[in-house]
């Protein structure tokens, strides 16, 4: 897969991850979803949505 979240789009996504972290556990589980999501993305520096809309916050065109 090639990289198409950049470094502040992570860093913007880890920071949400850990709210929906913490949400999850005093309003609904629904949040523990949206933070798998979060933390696959982050992991993967590949957003599938970014593809579909050809979006690319990567400096680099390369594979991590």
């Amino acid at each position: 897969m090639q990289c198409n979240v950049g470094k502040t789009d992570k860093i913007i996504r880890s920071i949400l991850g850990i709210v929906f972290l913490i949400l999850s556990f005093t309003y609904s589980m629904w949040f523990l979803i949206l933070f798998f999501i979060m933390l696959l993305v982050v992991i993967s520096s590949f957003c599938p949505l970014y593809k579909i809309l050809g979006i690319n916050t990567c400096k680099n065109n390369e594979s991590k």
